[in-house]
Parts: structure tokens; sequence; C-alpha cells
């Protein structure tokens, strides 16, 4: 039997690569707002990964690095939500 193949994404931190599921995903939708994307990574629009670690997304949040990957400002309340999902 054929094993599927997983699909993989880097962390826009640390840049290791990681299986999907093993990441959080924040999405800007088309909208313009900012969401923490499901477990499914359905959501439509630009979206970012984060390696599931505190230090991880509290280095996100100190450099900014989320406002610039998804080009507009992220809210304090994302990265709270992000860090409750750890």
């Amino acid at each position: 039997m054929k094993v599927k193949k997983q699909p993989m994404r880097s962390c826009v931190v640390t840049h290791e690569k990681f299986v999907k599921r093993d990441l959080l995903r924040v999405v800007r939708t088309p909208e313009g707002n900012i969401i923490v994307d499901d477990e499914k990574g359905k959501t439509s629009g630009r979206g970012a990964y984060l390696k599931k670690d505190l230090a991880v997304i509290n280095q996100a949040q100190t450099n900014k690095i989320l406002d610039r990957i998804l080009e507009v400002p992220v809210p304090d309340t994302i990265y709270e939500e992000l860090k409750k999902r750890i």
C-alpha cells in the first residue's frame, strides 16, 4: 500500500520545516481581518505558519515578523490566542 505524502511547511520565524499539522497558521483574509486558522488550514487568504513554541511566538511578536509577512499590523489579541493554543 502506498504511503500518503505529508504536506510540509516552514516556520516564518525559525525557517525549520515541519509537517503542516504541527504548525499554527495565521491568516489575513481577503477582507483584511487577521485570524488564527482552524486545524484544517482551509481558510482563504495570505497565511503564515508558526512553530508551536512559546519562545517562537514571543520572538514573532517582538520582531513584528507577522506584520511583515501578512502586510498588516497584527493585534496583540492574535498573539494571546496563539499562546492559548500551545
